[in-house]
């Protein structure tokens, strides 16, 4: 993967991640409203900053 590929999957993984923790911040504030969905909401939001965290570190490795 080259560098401007890289970096445009991290902006990708960055947009993600940050709508993942808006989707868990309004989860949130909608409490006891959709209870069922913390354990999705949060896993859908921890899986998709560790795969930004990963990228990270290979950003910087190629670096």
């Amino acid at each position: 993967m080259d560098a401007d590929e890289l970096k445009a999957k991290l902006k990708k993984l960055n947009a993600q991640a940050t709508q993942a923790k808006m989707d868990l911040h309004d989860l949130s504030e909608e409490l006891p409203t959709n209870w069922e969905k913390i354990l999705e909401v949060a896993q859908r939001a921890h899986d998709t900053h560790a795969a930004l965290m990963e990228a990270r570190k290979a950003a910087a490795a190629a670096a």
